[in-house]
């Protein structure tokens, strides 16, 4: 998404200018632009998501786009800080904690028959938004706490959210779903240790480094040392168990809402063997998952539940 044109159509002052906001089949148009025009994919849009539901996916897709990029792409911290806590303003108005300012963008306005429908409380949705401001100030991490904090919130309320809408967030099924999604985002960061080094960013605790015997500088390494292959298959080999032990949201779902947290799940720990197969060098070269790999991986999942669907008749 551009997000200097988004704003430009969207942002605080075009809304202060429109004579009108756009009606709810209007916006959900936009939201269904916004999902497909992305380089990023909402995994759960498309093949795994039933047709009824895209517009919510499509909505809440929205929400997170446009707060990813009010958090990374402005190029300003001042004035990411300041779009960021605009967006905390447009949430508040659908949940009529600002009741005289009724939400104006797009993304809003298709956001609150969704969130009525299902119920969906504020939490995730401001975690998600917390995490973003945090990036605005925190660009290194001195304990793997503090990055689990993070995580929690910049990654669980995803899973949250889509579990929201397949009417299946008990409990235990958040537990589990946490645990996937936190491990998604390790994952993540275990593979773009050199990328977001380029940006000044660190996720790899300092004193996991220390554990090792290594600094942050060490991270410029190119090959990378025996030392950080061994921290990074630490990492990697802790992660994998976080997978492991979400899995069973995968059997405690059923159709489309088990195939798409079966992608999310199969398609991080293919990240993470996409580590290994580089012998843990991701200073060297970004390890990828392969298209075809991808394709496989679906083929397989989608055959996987048509089994199952057999076998329960």
């Amino acid at each position: 998404m551009n997000l200097a044109q988004e704003l430009n159509d969207w942002g605080p002052e075009a809304l202060a200018n429109r004579p009108k906001p756009p009606t709810l089949q209007e916006s959900q148009a936009y939201c269904k632009r916004l999902s497909r025009s992305n380089y990023e994919n909402f995994v759960v849009v498309g093949v795994f998501t039933p047709p009824a539901l895209r517009p919510a996916f499509e909505a809440i897709y929205g929400y997170c786009r446009w707060a990813d990029d009010l958090g990374d792409e402005t190029g300003s911290i001042e004035t990411s800080s300041k779009l960021l806590r605009w967006w905390l303003q447009q949430l508040d108005s659908i949940y009529q904690i600002n009741p005289a300012a009724p939400p104006a963008h797009p993304v809003f306005i298709a956001l609150k028959p969704v969130v009525e429908q299902f119920q969906i409380p504020i939490k995730p949705f401001q975690d998600l938004v917390s995490a973003f401001q945090q990036d605005q100030v925190v660009a290194h991490y001195k304990t793997h706490e503090q990055l689990v904090d993070y995580c929690e919130r910049s990654a669980n309320p995803v899973g949250e959210l889509v579990l929201r809408l397949f009417h299946a967030a008990t409990p235990e099924n958040l537990i589990l779903s946490n645990d996937i999604c936190t491990a998604l985002q390790l994952a993540n960061f275990w593979q773009d240790v050199a990328r977001d080094l380029d940006k000044n960013r660190v996720y790899l605790p300092s004193e996991t480094l220390a554990n090792f015997g290594l600094n942050e500088a060490d991270l410029a390494q190119k090959p990378a040392s025996p030392e950080f292959r061994e921290m990074l298959a630490e990492q990697v080999a802790q992660t994998r168990a976080m997978f492991q032990r979400g899995y069973p949201l995968t059997k405690n779902l059923n159709g489309r809402a088990r195939l798409a947290i079966k992608l999310f799940h199969d398609g991080g720990v293919a990240t993470l063997d996409a580590i290994e197969s580089v012998n843990y060098d991701v200073l060297t070269k970004r390890p990828k998952v392969g298209k075809i790999k991808q394709l496989k991986m679906m083929i397989k999942i989608l055959s996987e539940s048509l089994i199952r669907s057999r076998l329960l008749r």
